[in-house]
């Protein structure tokens, strides 16, 4: 295994239109420091990456000490999965770095208060997660960002690309909104359509590129990334071990191949059903497999 999703806890103080863990913040008290640590440290043994997330993992009492932990556990890359908010307070980015953070994963989804502060459902929280980057920027920590692609905010992909070259991030990432929890919850008026998503997608990938930084998609099948094989980010993910509220996914890439996403009739006739992992189950089991067209052979981009 090549990383540990530690999930501290599901408190957060955003409430998203679209988010995946959906009513745990009321069902599951953030996990003690002691067991936290002792997650960190039993799976220390074969594991030297690891993400913090949740909910919101910078809600959790003891989240510096816990960065601390894993720091004093040599694990080689400590990730902050986060909204980003409490990163606007210099002192704390700070607290974070020193504790021993040295990669950023902030998440912004859309190119202005308007679409973000809505989708997140807290004013506010836009000037936040933009203040959180340019803190981590100017502490040195590489920044990776991550915007959900929903219907809401998927023409705007485009201007959200270039706000992410004006910011100087070093990544990011349009992830395909995946329908669980809140959002399914709202599904009609949260996922979008694929084949509409595309051309979207795609300019938002140049614009990236154009600007120097490294553009990823995440749950968008290669029928849809035609030309932009090598952003499809499945092909790149680490093997992950998650620790979630009460069970452990002990290979998230194995979870993804065999429950969490499908395949069909068009995905066998696929020059790339070898390597696509199709999308996430909810998405042709409400739309089906009508937009779904096989590529006859694969790209040399591939």
């Amino acid at each position: 295994m090549e990383r540990l999703d530690l999930k501290v806890g599901f408190e957060c103080n955003n409430k998203c239109h679209f988010c995946v863990q959906g009513d745990k913040r009321y069902k599951f008290a953030p996990k003690s420091l002691e067991e936290l640590q002792k997650s960190l440290a039993d799976n220390r043994k074969d594991i030297d990456s690891v993400v913090f997330t949740g909910g919101e993992p910078t809600m959790h009492p003891h989240f510096l000490e816990l960065v601390k932990t894993a720091r004093d556990l040599n694990y080689r890359k400590i990730q902050i999965q986060t909204n980003g908010r409490m990163f606007a307070n210099e002192n704390f980015a700070r607290a974070a770095v020193e504790a021993g953070a040295n990669e950023y994963s902030p998440a912004i989804h859309g190119p202005n208060a308007e679409i973000h502060d809505w989708l997140v459902q807290a004013p506010g929280a836009f000037k936040q997660g933009i203040r959180g980057i340019q803190n981590m920027k100017k502490l040195g920590v590489p920044v990776v960002v991550n915007s959900v692609l929903v219907r809401p905010n998927y023409r705007h992909l485009p201007q959200t690309a270039q706000l992410m070259v004006a910011l100087g991030v070093s990544q990011f990432q349009f992830a395909f909104v995946h329908a669980l929890g809140t959002a399914a919850k709202y599904f009609q008026m949260i996922v979008p359509r694929k084949a509409l998503c595309e051309p979207f997608v795609k300019k938002g990938i140049d614009i990236g590129l154009r600007g120097g930084i490294f553009v990823m998609t995440e749950a968008i099948p290669y029928c849809f990334m035609e030309g932009y094989e090598k952003y499809v980010a499945e092909q790149y993910i680490p093997r992950t071990r998650i620790i979630d509220a009460k069970f452990v996914v002990e290979d998230y890439t194995e979870y993804r191949w065999n429950e969490g996403k499908l395949k069909g009739e068009p995905c066998r006739q696929c020059a790339y059903n070898d390597i696509c992992e199709g999308p996430w189950r909810e998405y042709p089991e409400f739309f089906g497999w009508e937009e779904f067209k096989p590529r006859s052979s694969k790209s040399d981009v591939a």
